[in-house]
C-alpha cells in the first residue's frame, strides 16, 4: 500500500471521506441526522459494525441538542470519557461534565454498601440540580442503576447515551432502555467504550446548530 502525504489539518476531513466511500461500497445508507454521530463513532473506532448497531430513539438527536442548548450537564462513568469530551464547547451553553467514579467518598460508600462505584455515582448524578445527559461507556451497572431508579420512581434521566463495552451484563443493560420512554443513543451488542461515549457527545456538540 502506498503512503498518502496529507497535511495534518486535512487528516480528519480525508478520514471522513474514506468512511463515506466505504459505506457507499457496502451499500449502507445512514439517516441524515444520525450520519455525523455514527460516522464519528466509526472514525474513532475504525469499526464499520457501528453503522448497523448504533440505535437512536425517535427524535433523540434533536432532544440532545435541545438539552445542551438549555444548559444540561453531562455525567460520564469514566475519567477517560470526561477528558475526551469537548468541555470548552459544552461550556458555551452553560454545561459541565462530571465523573464521580474516582471520588474518595464514592469509593468509601460503595465499599460500605457492597455495591459498585457506578451505582453510587449514578445516585450522585441524580442529585444534581440540573438536567443531565448520561454518557455511559464502561459500566453496565450504571445503566442498570439508572433503570432501577426509573422503575422505583426515584429519578428519570433526561437522556441516556449507553455504549458500555464488555461481556458481563453489557447487552442486557443496554436493552433495558430500548423500550423505555427515555430518549437514548444506544449501541447494541458488546461493543462500545469511553472513547465511543465521548465521540457521540462531541458529534452532537460539533453539529448542534445543524
Amino acid at each position: 500500500m502506498k503512503i498518502d502525504f496529507i497535511l495534518p489539518s486535512e487528516i480528519e476531513k480525508r478520514s471522513f471521506e474514506i468512511i463515506s466511500e466505504e459505506l457507499s461500497k457496502m451499500g449502507i445508507s445512514i439517516p441524515e441526522e444520525q450520519e455525523p454521530i455514527t460516522k464519528r463513532v466509526i472514525h474513532t473506532s475504525a469499526d464499520f459494525d457501528y453503522a448497523s448497531t448504533m440505535t437512536y430513539s425517535d427524535g433523540a438527536i434533536a432532544r440532545a441538542k435541545e438539552l445542551i442548548k438549555n444548559g444540561a450537564h453531562i455525567v460520564t462513568d469514566t475519567n477517560m470519557a470526561l477528558s475526551g469530551i469537548n468541555k470548552k464547547k459544552l461550556a458555551e451553553y452553560g454545561g459541565q461534565v462530571h465523573c464521580f467514579m474516582a471520588d474518595e467518598d464514592v469509593a468509601k460508600e460503595a465499599k460500605e454498601r457492597q455495591v459498585t462505584r457506578a451505582t453510587v455515582s449514578m445516585e450522585r448524578a441524580a442529585a444534581l440540580d440540573v438536567p443531565v445527559i448520561f454518557a455511559i461507556g464502561n459500566a453496565p451497572t450504571a445503566l442498570i442503576q439508572l433503570h432501577e431508579m426509573m422503575e422505583s420512581g426515584k429519578f428519570t434521566p433526561e437522556f441516556v447515551i449507553g455504549v458500555p463495552v464488555g461481556f458481563v451484563n453489557v447487552v442486557a443493560a443496554k436493552e433495558l432502555f430500548l423500550n423505555s420512554n427515555v430518549p437514548f443513543i444506544i449501541n447494541k451488542g458488546r461493543k462500545g467504550g469511553s472513547n465511543i461515549a465521548a465521540a457521540i457527545v462531541n458529534a452532537i456538540l460539533y453539529n448542534i446548530d445543524k
